[in-house]
């Protein structure tokens, strides 16, 4: 596929052979070759080129020159487009460092010398090496031929790529202010660690999630090479343990129980953009002087991409996690609700109830928020208001679910009171256009205004993040209330909590609640307002006129979370919808956009609701946006993908 913003990189464990460095720059040269042909940057281990575990032999000028003459070897042989990062140790100015060389199209760059140089436990480096702190700024060493500069805070700026490479050393990562973090605020957005890390008991899993947070705190990519087990066991067991990952995310690991000689991954330096320009306090920190190497790459247009795609992004696949997840949100969803009542001194909520998902999580949500302040639930007024196109299934399921649920139960027909208004507007009832459908909506709402006035409380809004981001909702009707429990949760993720809640109910025994949750979960989606066909069932389907939200929420994600083009969602979605027309995601895309540029107005009077996930549309918070912005340069994009398939 196109490349866009993806970077290739690879964290690599060649077979070492202690104290032949000729004998490791043939490893590394051969495993450079056997990487995917398109990766732009390959790590490699500490003293990759000599062995992490020589020990005394350090002090060996033969074995010193001999690691100098591999680098030429690797320089000589090395593909060209690749930055290659080797370690080796290096005399400079009468003291021995613990070095990473990058090396980029057969000549070296730059070299950072190790920072911190451990010397507890099993780690004896201070025999051996300084610390690069020690070397003067501006000095610069003759390697391979080159004078080439040599510090502890050096970078290197692909201009062609936009990569920002940061490099550290092992001990570099495990202290309390590492040398990657002085880095990422200098503008690195690839910090890689040559590492020499052992492996005992409970330590695989510690590096791994080191790493991890170190990438998201960083706002960065993380590539983590570590030595292999042909390290000397005299003391020590190395076991390969590489980690590739980017902000907060694992992309992928060789472990001790499943080794590899290189893993590979792409970064996609547009996400890693994003964040630091949206979240200005990661670059506020100044962070002292730092030297820049810059060098150009050659443009590559297409990339083998193998970073999983999630068709899902809202929705984790690994059911227990999901669970876990769901639940959480219902937790946080019920809080905010329960803190606002108590804010108000509230002992009553009113909200409608149509058998739906959406009006189902609010329930639940306003349910165990009740229970959360020790309330009795029959201060949640549930009303359901059969329509000209409510099914016998939904009013079915809402009567169910309020009665097993012991909150206090309404049906008020919505019927005469529409007709009546239908009268006094001159609208003709068997027109079923967007007045129809819009008089029955804000009809729901006047009456649970209404009765919230009645009951002392206020109401509770049903409408959920994915309808905001298309404008699926009547303008003050389902779209107004006092306060708005299901404003961050996408379409995609509703289904699932109430799945939870189901699956949660059956833990507890209770049956009956879990074949209606159930039952509201197999329902199609649909507002019901227009009239059932003629065997009952629902006619008006939600996804039959604005397309699947499977497809929406992808977008969404995509475009809200990391700013990303209509071209380059359109090739993720292919990948992550293999079986979907283009054509589908196509209309899909174009329906989205015309949709959620039009319907701002919506969003920017939007009633309070919870946050509970990376995306909200609270003109209060998270988005901004004037309501007649142009969509035009995003409507002019999709044209040309359909224009050009």
């Amino acid at each position: 596929m196109k490349r866009f913003s993806y970077y290739k990189v690879a964290a690599c464990t060649p077979p070492v052979s202690i104290g032949n460095p000729k004998a490791n720059a043939q490893a590394i040269i051969d495993l450079l070759y056997k990487l995917p042909e398109d990766t732009q940057c390959a790590v490699f281990p500490e003293l990759s080129l000599s062995g992490y575990t020589c020990q005394d032999l350090f002090y060996e000028q033969i074995l010193l020159k001999g690691c100098q003459q591999a680098l030429e070897d690797i320089l000589l042989h090395m593909p060209t487009n690749r930055v290659v990062i080797v370690g080796l140790p290096l005399v400079i100015e009468n003291k021995l460092y613990n070095c990473a060389a990058v090396c980029f199209d057969h000549e070296v760059l730059g070299v950072y010398a190790k920072t911190y140089i451990p010397m507890y436990n099993e780690y004896y480096e201070k025999r051996w090496f300084s610390s690069g702190k020690e070397i003067p700024e501006n000095t610069t060493i003759n390697l391979c031929g080159k004078e080439v500069p040599v510090s502890n805070q050096i970078l290197f700026q692909d201009k062609t790529t936009s990569a920002c490479i940061g490099v550290e050393i092992c001990e570099d990562l495990w202290v309390t202010i590492p040398v990657s973090s002085r880095l990422s605020l200098k503008g690195a957005n690839i910090l890689c660690n040559c590492s020499a890390s052992n492996e005992i008991i409970a330590k695989e899993n510690y590096r791994r999630d080191l790493v991890i947070q170190q990438s998201a705190k960083t706002y960065g990519a993380y590539i983590y090479a570590s030595a292999g087990p042909d390290e000397s066991s005299s003391d020590l067991v190395f076991s390969g343990h590489d980690i590739i990952a980017e902000n907060g995310k694992l992309l992928a690991q060789s472990t001790f129980q499943d080794p590899s000689d290189y893993i590979v991954a792409e970064i996609d330096l547009q996400h890693l953009e994003q964040d630091r320009i949206h979240i200005k306090t990661s670059q506020e920190e100044a962070a002292g002087p730092i030297q820049r190497i810059e060098f150009y790459s050659r443009p590559i247009e297409s990339i083998e991409l193998k970073r999983s795609i999630d068709a899902y992004p809202f929705v984790p696949t690994q059911k227990e996690k999901r669970l876990e997840r769901c639940q959480a949100i219902l937790q946080i969803q019920a809080q905010g609700l329960a803190t606002r009542l108590k804010k108000i001194h509230g002992t009553s909520v009113v909200l409608g109830i149509s058998g739906g998902l959406d009006s189902t999580l609010a329930l639940l949500v306003c349910h165990k928020a009740f229970e959360m302040l020790h309330l009795d639930p029959e201060g949640i007024h549930a009303i359901t208001m059969p329509g000209f196109g409510t099914t016998k299934r939904t009013k079915s399921n809402s009567h169910a679910l309020m009665d097993l649920l012991h909150v206090s139960s309404e049906e008020i027909s919505i019927v005469p009171s529409v007709n009546m208004h239908f009268k006094d507007i001159h609208q003709d009832p068997q027109k079923h256009d967007i007045t129809y459908e819009n008089s029955q909506a804000r009809q729901r709402t006047m009456i649970l205004m209404d009765l919230a006035n009645q009951y002392n409380g206020f109401v509770v809004g049903t409408g959920d993040l994915s309808e905001l981001a298309l404008g699926w909702c009547t303008y003050n009707g389902d779209h107004m209330s006092m306060y708005a429990v299901n404003v961050s949760v996408p379409k995609t993720l509703v289904r699932y909590i109430v799945e939870s809640a189901a699956l949660q109910a059956r833990k507890n025994g209770q049956e009956d609640l879990w074949r209606v949750l159930i039952d509201i979960c197999e329902t199609p989606v649909s507002p019901e307002l227009l009239p059932p066909d003629p065997d009952g069932k629902i006619a008006q389907k939600t996804e039959e006129v604005l397309g699947s939200y499977d497809l929406h929420d992808f977008f969404l994600y995509h475009m809200l979370r990391f700013h990303e083009s209509p071209e380059k969602i359109f090739a993720l979605c292919q990948i992550a919808f293999p079986a979907t027309k283009k054509e589908t995601i196509l209309k899909a895309l174009e329906t989205f956009y015309s949709r959620f540029f039009t319907q701002q107005f919506k969003r920017n009077c939007m009633p309070d609701g919870v946050k509970v996930g990376s995306i909200c549309f609270s003109p209060r918070g998270d988005w901004r946006m004037p309501s007649d912005a142009c969509r035009d340069l995003w409507l002019a994009q999709i044209e040309e993908i359909r224009e050009s398939q």
